[in-house]
């Protein structure tokens, strides 16, 4: 199948199919946030599964940012720029309180400048650096405004929690902070970073070579980030069809 062809504007059968997925990923980090911190009595056996809930609610937070990633793209539902914005903003509010217009503005402003001085998401200072660019990267969206909106929640949840308030800290702060890595890890970091790997192009993003459930676990294929910046209205859920239709025709593109 022809590259493009495979990465044609969003119908509604993928309306219905990004939907579908966004409501799973939210509902299934709603019902471990509820449960994890209200209901479950963390003593004994359970304990022991403590850790396995906190990987997977890391990585249904970075599904939650996802979600919220297409909605500024207008690929979860295409010709709705009105249901998009709501959904993206009840996203990365129930993430970490985050200003969805910020968000749109700065993502919008990083993919017409990927790599420059005028990209946001970009460390022109340490462009090979892990650590100095996520501090840069984290103090840079992580503001007063989401400080006061975080802290609000807080006092909230120790008036209703009381003694069990450290279970919000372990399963709602903790799999925040994780999966903030997670994100800038794989979606910003290693394919935006400065090496001895020259870019492809104007996007000066790569890929990586990860198979399908592997990308999916690490960052919802948004680690497909040469394909996402050449045709970014491809839903997350698409881009490894996409990748692989475009590899039939240029192989070596995106590594």
């Amino acid at each position: 199948m022809n590259a493009r062809a495979s990465a044609a504007k969003p119908g509604k059968a993928d309306m219905v199919t990004g939907l579908a997925l966004a409501c799973l990923v939210v509902l299934a980090w709603a019902g471990i946030h509820i449960s994890a911190i209200f209901l479950i009595d963390w003593s004994g056996w359970r304990l022991a599964l403590a850790p396995l809930v906190i990987l997977v609610q890391c990585w249904l937070s970075v599904g939650l940012f996802i979600v919220a990633h297409d909605t500024m793209h207008g690929s979860l539902a295409p010709g709705h720029p009105a249901l998009n914005r709501a959904i993206g903003r009840f996203c990365v509010f129930i993430y970490a309180g985050f200003s969805y217009e910020k968000l749109f503005e700065n993502h919008h402003a990083h993919h017409r400048h990927a790599g420059t001085d005028e990209d946001p998401d970009f460390d022109p200072e340490h462009p090979s650096s892990f650590w100095p660019w996520y501090l840069r990267f984290f103090r840079y969206y992580f503001g007063w405004r989401e400080f006061g909106i975080l802290t609000v929640a807080v006092v909230v949840y120790l008036v209703i929690l009381r003694e069990r308030f450290p279970t919000m800290l372990v399963f709602w702060a903790l799999p925040a902070i994780l999966s903030s890595l997670q994100l800038f890890y794989f979606g910003t970091y290693r394919p935006h970073r400065i090496d001895e790997q020259p870019f492809a192009d104007r996007h000066k993003a790569r890929s990586n070579d990860f198979p399908p459930l592997l990308s999916l676990l690490t960052c919802f294929h948004f680690g497909y980030h040469h394909e996402h910046h050449d045709m970014p209205w491809v839903p997350w859920w698409k881009l490894p069809h996409h990748r692989h239709a475009l590899a039939q025709t240029q192989p070596s593109r995106g590594r």
